[in-house]
């Protein structure tokens, strides 16, 4: 791409230019994110690119754009350089001090909240913890959707903290959540609390660190990726304390990955305060999301 005096770009030439070059120089997903790269630089949602596609560029714009390529080239993730990330139909912000939000933790969403809205449920009304909120996802859309509900947003990183609430503000959820900094469970006082306990912990295991997307591996907050040797580090840690906070009949609602479902279900099997797990598919048909509930004699 050249910003050559006398030569016009328009919107639609240089969303092909960019799609191509992606594609040659091996950038996941080139076509989407020439796209919202080109919507991000211009002010313009992704839809009017193409309701303006003879639209030219000034070179000002094409020098701004030249740069967005650039650092995406270098492999940070396009939500990164906007800034934003779509969840839940929700525009949430995103740094570096946080997860990106995936599309299959919206399936840990969809699971609770089948079970929420059974007949007589006992989660409806009841206190929420969002354990290793990142960029406060889980506990924004569920402090949106849940009826009268009380979040608490739980996070080891002062930074991540900081954009939870900034995300919470802007989505008019701030005054249904209340932001704790700590390890765990370490900062909550003892005792059962909640009805309701989500995590979309870190469950990559330490070997396969490498061979992770360099997208994720060099930009990505390794602490709220890497689950320790075998990936459960963190989540053996819920299983064995949640139920200490879970009221009876309260629902402990997790994500994993790829292959850890009979681990975790055999972690489960271990406290006798758990009754029967139940497991969730994501889109690829992986066993992604584990829910159980805490007997209501224990």
């Amino acid at each position: 791409m050249k910003a050559d005096r006398g030569v016009v770009w328009t919107i639609l030439e240089l969303l092909r230019w960019t799609t191509d070059y992606f594609k040659a120089k091996g950038v996941s997903e080139p076509r989407a994110a020439a796209q919202v790269l080109l919507a991000h630089c211009l002010g313009l949602e992704r839809i009017e690119l193409y309701l303006q596609y003879n639209k030219p560029l000034t070179a000002e714009e094409l020098a701004s754009f030249k740069t967005l390529i650039r650092r995406r080239l270098t492999g940070e993730p396009t939500q990164y350089i906007t800034g934003h990330q779509e969840f839940w139909s929700l525009d949430f912000l995103v740094t570096p001090a946080a997860l990106i939000p995936r599309p299959e933790t919206e399936i840990l969403i969809e699971a609770v909240l089948e079970q929420v809205q059974q007949p007589d449920s006992p989660l409806a009304k009841g206190p929420v913890l969002d354990v290793g909120t990142g960029s406060g996802v889980l506990a924004v859309v569920l402090a949106r959707t849940l009826p009268d509900p009380w979040v608490v947003a739980l996070d080891l990183s002062a930074t991540a903290l900081a954009l939870a609430q900034e995300n919470a503000r802007r989505l008019g959820a701030a005054d249904r959540i209340s932001f704790v900094q700590g390890d765990l469970s370490q900062p909550l006082a003892p005792g059962p609390t909640f009805a309701l306990i989500v995590s979309n912990p870190p469950y990559v295991p330490t070997g396969d660190w490498q061979r992770l997307p360099r997208e994720t591996r060099d930009f990505e907050p390794r602490a709220a990726l890497d689950g320790g040797p075998d990936g459960l580090a963190v989540i053996r840690r819920l299983i064995s304390t949640a139920h200490q906070y879970l009221l009876p009949g309260g629902l402990l609602a997790l994500e994993m990955g790829q292959g850890q479902a009979e681990a975790v279900l055999d972690l489960i099997a271990q406290q006798a305060a758990y009754g029967p797990a139940q497991l969730r598919r994501d889109y690829q048909q992986i066993q992604r999301v584990v829910l159980v509930r805490r007997s209501e004699k224990a």
